[in-house]
């Protein structure tokens, strides 16, 4: 059988170990700078010249974290959609990103959680369709264990609630990641307790006539931060079939 069939075999049946970090409350500018670190290091084992007995093997890590109010574009969006000038995003102390990830624009924030897994896909699989289907799941998992039915919307990546009722769809979860290598970064941005009101000010993923909502909304009380954690790293596990390994950043 062929060697890289082989290997590929072998992280499929073992259950990949994740490194857990959780950052608390952080700068959009320095969780970016932290993921760009990482990303480096583990390209850099991957293009290392040695033997398989030397050569540095790459780690996957999840991160959570949340951030001050913050709207990022990705690469391929339209700046159209932040509908504040720059001296008006000033004036309400809202920082402005344009990043290198997929998606459009999107809104981070306190009582957010904001999933950056940086896994190196070859030991999952080379398919990043499947790889954002899968970040998909962990939150339709975790909304089912609150009784909530999350789901897809057809060419929409993220995660919905109602697509099927016309002017009920409402988008819970916003994705978008950037693969280098296969090694991917930024992630999910799960809306728990977050403050809607911030995305009145853009038109989300660049998508009209759809409300955003959260957990909160939804479920009519605001939701255990901690016990929301816990759960999608739960799901987490369970989707990507791998164990988290928890470390305090130093």
């Amino acid at each position: 059988m062929d060697e890289h069939l082989l290997v590929a075999l072998y992280f499929k049946m073992e259950k990949q170990i994740v490194i857990f970090r959780d950052l608390g409350k952080m700068d959009y500018q320095s969780a970016w700078d932290y993921q760009e670190k990482l990303l480096k290091e583990n390209v850099g084992r991957k293009s290392a010249v040695g033997s398989p007995e030397t050569k540095v093997e790459t780690e996957h890590f999840l991160l959570f974290v949340e951030h001050p109010p913050v709207y990022t574009l990705g690469k391929s969006g339209n700046k159209e959609n932040v509908l504040l000038s720059e001296d008006e995003l000033k004036e309400k102390e809202i920082q402005f990103f344009n990043t290198n990830r997929g998606g459009d624009i999107t809104f981070h924030g306190p009582d957010q959680l904001v999933g950056y897994p940086l896994l190196d896909l070859e030991k999952f699989y080379t398919d990043i369709g499947r790889y954002l289907r899968n970040l998909e799941e962990v939150i339709i998992l975790t909304l089912e264990e609150y009784g909530i039915k999350g789901e897809r919307s057809s060419g929409e990546t993220g995660v919905w609630i109602e697509t099927a009722i016309p002017g009920k769809e409402r988008k819970i979860c916003a994705i978008g990641v950037r693969c280098s290598r296969w090694i991917t970064m930024h992630g999910f941005a799960f809306n728990v307790n977050t403050d809607l009101s911030y995305f009145n000010h853009i038109i989300p993923c660049g998508i009209v006539n759809k409300q955003v909502t959260s957990l909160e909304k939804e479920l009519g009380y605001t939701a255990d931060i901690a016990e929301v954690k816990e759960k999608v790293k739960g799901n987490f596990e369970k989707v990507f079939n791998a164990v988290l390994r928890s470390e305090v950043l130093l």
